[in-house]
């Protein structure tokens, strides 16, 4: 996701911006590049939205541009790679003299610190994850040639109290939007190195969180995607007690906001109270994101998620039960460290009976620095990827099968825009269904306009996608 070149394997979007003060004369121009998770791309509409204010002009082709800011992702080796090809591939317009300035910003300069610097040196500048703030500072400094002579890279220790995000200029369509209510995590995933990039977990008080929702249904948001490092565990550090779901009444109350979608759920301090106001909710969609990453009992212990099989088990009986047509998205890892044979088997069995509606899967990346790389029988990548191969074959007919089961059904979808594939007719998700990592619904009806949500018959299914006639439009 990005402003690039055309012909950039980074898709071009367009921006719809949060109502602010209009710039009276521009200070430069500059293009944006927001690679990485959602989190990541709330940080980047904070930084575009303090920018424009500042009268800086954005521009969706880097080339002619005074400037370039990469916000990257440090998660996983390919990430990583991604983000040092597109920084590469703006360096090379730099060498051109197509572009003025690359400057690297987010969770891979975090992670490499100056060492990105000595790696790539003619970067202009690096700012980390939490030096976000300072980007209009920084990119004044970088225009004015100032930054040969001073210190090219800014990092700042992670924030006590979380950074608010209003203000944004989002570059998300303008009919949904991520609302980030927490910073950081405090797990310690074996696996994971978000901890040393985003630093402990940090609640935003629900007022904010709160007045940042009401900003974006005011400029059109009709659909919120709650996100964070770890949902339920909003408010334990801020408040004593876990509040994810009194947050999620409050957020029900706000005007114009018509779904509300979680991501980023984890098992533990999933209450039952979360669980009735999900259930019991006109507008939390029937939907949960929750990565749960193995079923192996010793897997987890080696893992540290600090979950047992038999409580994923009892939790997805719960939810089950509670919440009607529940679309579960989960997430998995094959081939960590020492998974057996007979532990991946245990794995795929587990697949095969929880029959989830969405899942994907990740091969074990060893990431410097984590407690897993220290780990002994770390396996060979042929065999983590057959491992992969096979989870994702034996879920595709669990999916097609969902699939089957919506026909002649009538649901409710949200409209993203035209179906640029077929003249006529409209793409858009169904409540199974979050942007970017989901399927979609093709949607035939009159009148129709992105942000619709409308109500709709389905009638045909093509693979892992649905094809509904509109009934009627809210």
């Amino acid at each position: 996701r990005g402003f690039l070149p055309a012909g950039s394997n980074i898709m071009q979007i367009t921006s719809k911006k949060t109502p602010m003060a209009e710039p009276v004369k521009s200070k430069g121009t500059f293009a944006f590049v927001s690679l990485g998770c959602p989190k990541n791309l709330v940080d980047s509409e904070r930084m575009l939205g303090k920018l424009a204010q500042d009268g800086y002009t954005l521009t969706a082709n880097a080339e002619g541009a005074d400037l370039v800011i990469i916000n990257t992702c440090g998660f996983i080796e390919p990430a990583r790679q991604e983000s040092l090809g597109v920084i590469r591939e703006m360096l090379d317009l730099k060498e051109q003299g197509k572009l003025g300035a690359v400057v690297v910003a987010g969770c891979l300069a975090e992670r490499k610190g100056d060492a990105l610097l000595e790696e790539i040196p003619t970067v202009d500048h690096i700012l980390g994850v939490h030096a976000r703030e300072e980007i209009v500072q920084i990119i004044n400094r970088t225009l004015s040639k100032k930054a040969a002579d001073e210190q090219r890279s800014v990092f700042r220790p992670a924030p006590v109290k979380a950074q608010e995000d209003t203000g944004r200029f989002r570059i998300t369509p303008r009919h949904f939007a991520y609302l980030k209510i927490s910073e950081g995590c405090d797990r310690l995933c074996t696996f994971c190195a978000i901890p040393s990039m985003r630093g402990k977990h940090v609640t935003k008080p629900m007022e904010e969180v709160i007045r940042e929702a009401k900003e974006l249904a005011a400029d059109g948001v009709r659909e919120l995607l709650v996100v964070a490092q770890d949902t339920t565990y909003y408010g334990l550090d801020l408040y004593g007690e876990v509040r994810f779901a009194a947050l999620l009444r409050e957020l029900e109350k706000v005007d114009g906001i018509e779904w509300i979608r979680i991501l980023y759920a984890y098992p533990i301090f999933f209450t039952d109270e979360l669980i009735e106001v999900i259930a019991s909710s006109k507008k939390i969609v029937p939907y949960l994101d929750m990565p749960l990453q193995h079923i192996n009992d010793r897997v987890l212990r080696r893992m540290q998620r600090k979950v047992r099989r038999a409580d994923i088990e009892t939790l997805l009986a719960k939810l089950r039960a509670a919440i009607p047509n529940l679309a579960f998205r989960t997430t998995f890892i094959a081939g960590f460290p020492g998974e057996t044979e007979e532990e991946f088997q245990e794995l795929l069995e587990f697949v095969k009976q929880a029959k989830f509606e969405r899942l994907g899967v990740f091969t074990y990346s060893l990431e410097p620095g984590t407690p897993a790389s220290r780990l002994e029988d770390h396996l060979p990548e042929e065999v983590k990827t057959a491992r992969q191969n096979a989870l994702m074959a034996l879920q595709q007919p669990i999916a097609f099968e969902w699939c089957q089961s919506q026909l002649g059904k009538e649901i409710e979808a949200i409209v993203d825009g035209p179906d640029l594939e077929v003249p006529g007719q409209f793409r858009g998700r169904t409540f199974a269904d979050a942007p970017d990592i989901d399927c979609l619904i093709r949607l035939k009806g009159k009148g129709l306009r992105s942000g619709d949500i409308v109500r709709t018959k389905i009638t045909g299914t093509d693979g892992y996608d649905l094809a509904g006639r509109v009934i009627s439009i809210r």
